[in-house]
């Protein structure tokens, strides 16, 4: 015999319904009705009404090992979209009637019965279906995702103590937690959907715990403006799967089952296991349908769950993330260490200084290049910009003082080995480090960010390797050397204003990184990013000049290159152009394609023209070619 089982409230919804059933021996009950009935003489059951009416009829069925078969209205989209019911009204009626073979898994919450989720705290979006991004255009959905984003300051993290079914204790922060059984179309189930399988006796928990607001934003500009599931979990989230968990929170939590709020932390979640023969649409199956062999899942291990991390989230989370207790730890021994002079610091400098001032004397680039990885001149000065972060005044001082004995051990032995080389030739490798610009100053800038990053995550510790050869630290201070060999004070101050460059840029940028890594808090990093601030502005007013000057040589020389004109009997052509700036005058230096030889005089209408062009005095000096 079969039963349907209705809402008062919904009886012109019935009527609609009965006109479909007329040929169906059908047996209609208000739910107002339901202690007088007997469920001993039903055979199947339909149901329509409010969640909380549909689970009582479900667990009535549980415990009667009936069939049921859900007849939804049209408001009920998540329910809908829960258990792949059809929309339309006659196909709904249809698979309602047809008693399921299989069953599935139930969740409760503390006895609750949940049918689509349990939400603990707050965990936006993870709660919400992904039907809310249906028909929204982009417009839309960037204003969700500030609406999202602006709840950030109201998310709190508390302790959560978490203890599986094999009494596995899991101690972790975390804002909210969202428990699911089935893949249902939201957010959280789209995350994991490969842990989910409605009829392997395991629920599913995932939880929300940013530990900064710019890592929240990343997963929420991806799944509400992008609208697309990440490939991996988010840093911001973690899950656990289990047969029974139970969930424990320092502070007490609201709970929302099925979007109605009815119990507070702590709480059991557990499952029973194919526990109802629910007729559901036949995409119900296939988005359940993988094999996972019924084993529990962490995946927390990424989430904060120290002391320390936990109360510096409990009260706001920050803009940046706050690295934890072990990760500040572990760089700060490091940092320490480097930041003292050694032995091997010593001997790994200079033989780095030898091998740099002999490749630039030769000319070689793969020589320069492998004393920029020998030299250990970046670890010093790394240590030095977490000491200007931290105000730390032991750890500036150390880093301070290793980085000014290595650059006086650089110098001294470059100088010393220009002295003794029967050499005096100015070569491309040592020119090409005589002119620093501004440019110079944002490759430092790029590459300490870059040498912070790598610093504070082991994993890509080898990357620091491209980083010393980016900046290039020794070279210029090898050249500076030379100069002091050589007695060339120009040669020594511009080289010299390369490495005060690199210094200034790697000191800045990576202190500036280690706040946003969250190696201190704002108000301890803000003076010393100030101060270096200042010092980076003052060292940008030569380079700006510098890269004037630079651009205004590349215009001479494209304007120069440009230049063919006729002086009496002979046509010229110039290339080869080269700028060079001296104390009292600058020259200009090329070659010139004639026709024939030039007299004295065309040679003096070929001075004015080139000056002409250029729109300043300077000395010019030619080398002459013939075309025959």
């Amino acid at each position: 015999m079969i039963y349907y089982i209705y809402a008062p409230t919904e009886v012109e919804f019935i009527e609609t319904v009965k006109d479909h059933l007329n040929e169906e021996e059908i047996h209609y009950r208000s739910f107002d009705d339901l202690d007088t009935f007997n469920v001993s003489t039903a055979s199947h059951l339909l149901v329509t009404g409010c969640l909380d009416e549909i689970k009582r009829l479900l667990d009535i069925a549980q415990k009667n090992e009936l069939t049921v078969g859900i007849i939804p209205t049209s408001t009920q989209k998540e329910l809908i979209r829960t258990f792949y019911l059809p929309s339309k009204l006659e196909d709904a009626i249809s698979l309602a009637l047809t008693p399921a073979d299989k069953k599935l898994d139930l969740l409760y919450s503390n006895n609750t019965m949940v049918l689509q989720e349990v939400v603990i705290g707050d965990a936006p979006p993870l709660d919400q279906f992904d039907s809310a991004l249906k028909g929204k255009t982009y417009f839309d959905r960037i204003k969700m995702f500030w609406n999202t984003v602006k709840k950030v300051k109201n998310l709190k993290h508390t302790e959560m103590n978490i203890t599986d079914a094999k009494e596995n204790e899991i101690k972790l922060s975390a804002v909210g937690v969202v428990g699911i059984e089935y893949n249902n179309a939201t957010f959280a189930a789209k995350l994991i959907s490969s842990q989910l399988s409605a009829n392997d006796g395991k629920l599913s928990i995932v939880i929300l715990s940013p530990t900064s607001i710019i890592q929240y934003m990343g997963y929420l500009f991806k799944s509400l403006v992008s609208h697309l599931t990440p490939d991996t979990l988010p840093r911001s989230v973690g899950y656990v799967r289990s047969s029974r968990l139970n969930i424990e929170t320092k502070v007490p939590l609201d709970v929302l089952v099925d979007s109605t709020f009815q119990q507070q932390t702590p709480l059991v979640l557990e499952v029973k296991k194919e526990a109802l023969a629910l007729s559901v649409g036949e995409l119900f199956w296939d988005k359940q349908k993988i094999e996972n062999n019924g084993k529990d899942s962490i995946k927390v291990d990424h989430l904060p769950s120290d002391e320390a991390s936990a109360n510096y989230l409990s009260t706001a989370i920050p803009l940046f993330s706050h690295a934890s207790q072990e990760q500040y730890a572990s760089l700060f021994k490091n940092l320490r260490e480097e930041s003292r002079i050694n032995q091997n610091f010593m001997v790994l400098l200079i033989l780095a200084t030898m091998i740099a001032t002999f490749g630039l004397f030769i000319n070689s680039s793969s020589v320069i290049i492998g004393a920029m990885l020998l030299a250990p001149l970046m670890q010093p000065i790394v240590s030095l910009s977490m000491g200007v972060l931290r105000q730390d005044t032991s750890l500036e001082i150390n880093g301070a003082k290793t980085i000014a004995i290595g650059v006086f051990a650089v110098l001294v032995t470059a100088a010393i080995i220009a002295l003794f080389t029967p050499i005096e030739r100015l070569t491309s490798e040592m020119a090409g480090r005589l002119s620093p610009t501004i440019l110079d100053l944002f490759v430092a800038i790029v590459s300490g960010a870059a040498a912070a990053y790598a610093k504070s995550n082991e994993k890509i510790l080898g990357s620091l390797a491209g980083v010393a050869i980016a900046v290039a630290l020794v070279p210029p201070i090898a050249v500076a050397g030379i100069g002091l060999g050589w007695a060339d004070w120009q040669m020594f101050s511009t080289a010299f204003l390369l490495f005060i460059t690199n210094l200034v840029g790697i000191v800045f940028s990576a202190a500036f990184v280690f706040v946003l890594l969250g190696f201190s808090p704002l108000h301890v990093a803000k003076k010393g990013i100030m101060v270096w601030l200042m010092i980076v502005v003052l060292v940008s007013i030569p380079l700006y000049s510098s890269f004037e000057k630079m651009k205004e040589d590349i215009a001479i020389q494209k304007t120069l290159s440009n230049l063919a004109f006729n002086v009496g009997e002979h046509d010229l052509k110039l290339t080869h152009i080269e700028l060079i700036h001296r104390t009292k005058i600058d020259e200009i230096r090329c070659e010139v394609i004639a026709t024939g030889i030039l007299s004295k005089i065309e040679k003096e209408l070929l001075k004015e023209g080139i000056l002409k062009s250029i729109g300043k005095e300077a000395e010019v000096i030619v080398t002459f070619r013939y075309r025959l």
